[in-house]
């Protein structure tokens, strides 16, 4: 482990319940979380992603494997001699405390000097902005209020490592949105690494520096969003980030031909079958009679305000969808039924495993 690690997850395996009847929720999981960074455990629900945090926090033991902070070996030391706190979903706050009573709560257990209590957490109140809510009960407080609270009290103690459990999902969309980006902010002012757990994808493309992409047990891929997104490894990494095109194709160097019988370009030589990848704002619509173009049936329009995505049919039915902005006033002239051109972006188009 290099100094530049917070966290090191060393081949780690998790099993659940006994013989025919055992369940690996993590399956020889490696990963390394750098100092100071929004790293983000993405997956669906049952992927391993909340067990993992539970092993950096220490709530559960691996049955194989190991985890280090800071190059030391932590994995069966007791949560309350980690380093490390923790956020979760229902924030677990005391309703009976002030803001400011939760918020010291914990300096108070590690036995802090009152000087040093009271300045930690006015410093936390200035942080999250609820200076003037300090002598309020938290069931005086709305859900983003709860959030900011629960947040100073686990920063409070100036943990190495800020794990977060889906603290956002109890939250409305609008509201979720305003504090991905308080999030984020509050991670850049302290410098703590923050280890988020999402399944989902619009807030770890918002918020993180790295994503690791987690899917029955296993780490898929880990990248920046912007990897992820252009570079996915697998199928399922390509269908989880975003919406996509899945085509079947048959490669020939830089070239391969759909089953439509269409050929489009390749990036990266290739030969035999293979499954391409391409995002529905590569897709370019032209006329139907442009050279070189596809040729494909509107099959169905959505409108989605800023956007319109145009399901498009293949020559042998294949679906390919396009987004394209919507037009300012009036429509786009396009009809269901009629038939277009359709170009993908250079670059766009991606091999992509199994």
């Amino acid at each position: 482990m290099t100094a530049t690690n917070a966290i090191e997850a060393r081949n780690v395996v998790k099993a659940f319940g006994q013989g025919d009847a055992t369940v690996r929720a993590l399956d020889d999981v490696s990963v390394e979380i750098r100092k100071g960074e929004f790293f983000t455990l993405l997956g669906p629900s049952g992927c391993g992603k909340t067990t993992l945090l539970r092993l950096i926090a220490g709530f559960e033991m691996p049955t194989g494997g190991h985890i280090l902070l800071d190059g030391q070996d932590i994995t069966y030391l007791p949560p309350n001699k980690r380093p490390v706190n923790t956020v979760f979903q229902s924030y677990a706050l005391f309703p009976h405390l002030t803001v400011a009573q939760n918020i010291s709560f914990g300096l108070e257990m590690l036995g802090k000097p009152k000087a040093e209590i009271a300045a930690r957490t006015e410093k936390m109140l200035a942080l999250v902005k609820l200076e003037a809510m300090a002598g309020r009960k938290t069931s005086q407080l709305s859900g983003g209020q709860q959030q900011r609270v629960a947040l100073a009290r686990a920063l409070a103690p100036q943990p190495k490592v800020l794990l977060l459990d889906e603290p956002l999902s109890a939250l409305d969309l609008k509201l979720r949105q305003a504090m991905q980006i308080e999030l984020k902010r509050l991670q850049q002012e302290t410098g703590i690494t923050f280890v988020f757990v999402t399944h989902d994808q619009e807030e770890a493309l918002t918020m993180s520096d790295r994503i690791g992409v987690m899917s029955q047990g296993k780490l898929q891929q880990v990248g920046t969003a912007k990897e992820i997104y252009t570079r996915p490894r697998n199928r399922f990494v390509a269908s989880f980030i975003g919406e996509t095109n899945f085509l079947t194709a048959r490669a020939e160097g830089t070239k391969a031909r759909l089953a439509s019988g269409d050929v489009v370009d390749l990036d990266v030589p290739a030969t035999g079958d293979k499954t391409l990848t391409v995002r529905p704002e590569q897709v370019r619509l032209v006329a139907a009679n442009e050279a070189g173009a596809l040729v494909a049936t509107i099959a169905n329009l959505v409108y989605f305000g800023t956007d319109t995505h145009v399901h498009l049919a293949l020559s042998d039915g294949t679906e390919v969808t396009a987004r394209v902005q919507s037009p300012a006033t009036g429509d786009a002239g396009l009809e269901k039924g009629a038939k277009t051109g359709l170009r993908f972006a250079p670059g766009a188009v991606q091999i992509v495993g199994d």
